[in-house]
């Protein structure tokens, strides 16, 4: 959603990082560029105004001035406002006696039910909760079977539907429901209109008044921009809001809705919707929306979506074959298959710090998505044999798994040329013993870090050098040893 944002500003504070000593001069014109950045990327103006003030004011400070290192400490202001733009980040509040009532209001369309599901999936499996769903939809056509469909085909709970009960009744039973069958939270989806109208508030407000909701949380779509921060701002005057939820984060919206939404309305984004699936659903964490804009990645986010897709005993059992500089096409198939399950390629690159440039060189080339599922399906048309033993795989072999898989002996080349630059990568990583890649990185600037709020990759958590803990030791590259992803697609040496 970030990416014209996060380029726009890459380029401006690159400038900066590239100077030594800076003149006022020099921070206002950057300062106006910036401005420029967050206007057009639909950021509300008196939001935009009370950015540029606060950071020009910080950045032409004695301290940054005379500093050793001016154009980083501009970076880091930057990187501040940013975050106090956005908020302080909330989890959902449960702390209240079971069941904890969670009323969804919104427009029509702006992704209510599907959301009510995630966020019922998220406090199941994030918090160790037990959730029951109950769609107070009387209007919508199938509105009510189909959250009983997402709650039923995720295991969730559902509240029975009784047609023709009216909205109010229909939320007292569900808390009933709660009560008797000890459930921690009750998520009550209500009926959207395609507008703000005086039906939809009186409805909301009755069921409100019925249920005295811990959370009331209004689902909004990314995709309207500006829109989405006028429907905020009315629900929170009118209903009353505690939180907002901003639904396709993952479309390609400017980002501006997010960026002005806590400061327009005064209710924090408690979640965020970053995919179609219904385990894509997110906290929202500002310091991380903050890394991710100024192309500083990502890397809690990714430890924690690595440790959701990675057995620890399969990443334990990849890292010792990895120190030891092993790696055959099994262990390639292995790491394929754990980046499809971590989702999409750019997604994961872009929390990877410094990535920025990359992933955007890679998006250029028009990268196929389905790249990593034909290396898959070539590399399950080899014989075990040769999956151990890649030598064994001449001209009369190729053309075999070729026609086994449906592709052409051009694209068991390229795999096989890949994995030759990653076996051999892996081999001098081994090696380098634990050291790896960001054992040999040079030392980040200490202004970045001051704080704790940039991720130090001097300091990672023990499994990004490859001893142990952050992320998994197997993760694809980046544990036992360090170094990319082999399963990245054109990370290998040009020829």
């Amino acid at each position: 959603m970030f990416e014209g944002l996060s380029d726009r500003l890459g380029g401006v504070l690159d400038k900066l990082r590239k100077r030594g000593a800076l003149k006022e001069s020099d921070v206002k014109e950057a300062m106006r560029e910036v401005r420029v950045a967050l206007l057009e990327a639909d950021v509300a103006l008196p939001v935009v105004k009370t950015f540029i003030s606060n950071a020009t004011e910080r950045a032409i400070g004695a301290d940054v001035l005379r500093s050793v290192t001016p154009g980083q400490m501009v970076v880091k202001i930057v990187h501040d406002e940013l975050k106090n733009m956005l908020g302080e980040g909330e989890e959902i509040n449960l702390a209240s006696t079971p069941p904890v009532p969670i009323l969804m209001v919104g427009l029509q369309g702006s992704g209510k039910t599907t959301s009510s599901a995630k966020i019922a999936l998220h406090l199941t499996k994030k918090r160790n909760k037990k959730v029951l769903l109950a769609s107070l939809d009387i209007y919508r056509p199938a509105a009510q079977q189909q959250l009983k469909v997402l709650a039923d085909d995720n295991g969730l709970g559902v509240l029975p539907i009784i047609m023709g009960e009216k909205p109010v009744s229909i939320a007292k039973r569900a808390m009933d429901m709660g009560r008797k069958e000890g459930y921690d939270a009750v998520i009550l989806d209500t009926a959207g209109r395609l507008h703000i109208d005086m039906e939809l508030m009186s409805e909301v407000a009755q069921v409100r008044d019925a249920v005295n909701p811990v959370e009331t949380l209004l689902v909004t779509d990314a995709m309207t921009g500006q829109d989405s921060v006028n429907v905020a701002k009315e629900f929170a005057e009118k209903v009353g809001i505690t939180g907002i939820v901003l639904t396709r984060v993952d479309g390609d919206a400017r980002g501006g809705a997010a960026l002005s939404m806590r400061q327009i309305t005064g209710c924090p984004i408690k979640m965020l919707g970053v995919g179609e699936k219904i385990d894509e659903m997110e906290a929202f964490h500002p310091d991380r929306i903050a890394n991710r804009i100024l192309g500083m990645g990502d890397v809690v986010s990714l430890v924690e979506k690595a440790a959701e897709n990675i057995k620890a005993e399969d990443a334990e059992k990849m890292a010792k074959k990895l120190r030891k500089g092993q790696f055959d096409l099994n262990d390639l198939l292995s790491q394929l298959k754990q980046l499809q399950n971590m989702g999409d390629l750019s997604g994961i690159m872009g929390m990877l710090p410094g990535m920025g440039a990359l992933k955007k060189q890679m998006s250029q080339t028009k990268l196929d998505p389905k790249l990593l599922t034909h290396q898959e399906a070539i590399i399950l048309s080899m014989t075990p044999k040769e999956r151990e033993n890649p030598a064994l795989i001449k001209a009369s072999r190729k053309k075999r798994i070729a026609a086994g898989c449906g592709l052409s002996v051009q694209d068991v080349n390229k795999l096989l040329k890949q994995y030759q630059t990653m076996s051999t990568m892996i081999k001098k990583m081994g090696k380098m013993g634990k050291k790896g890649l960001f054992g040999g990185m040079p030392k980040m600037d200490p202004a970045m870090l001051e704080g704790g709020d940039m991720p130090d990759l001097n300091n990672l958590p023990k499994g990004l050098t490859g001893s142990g803990g952050g992320l998994p030791p197997g993760f694809p590259g980046l544990g036992g040893g360090g170094g990319m992803p082999p399963g990245f697609p054109g990370f290998g040496k040009k020829k």
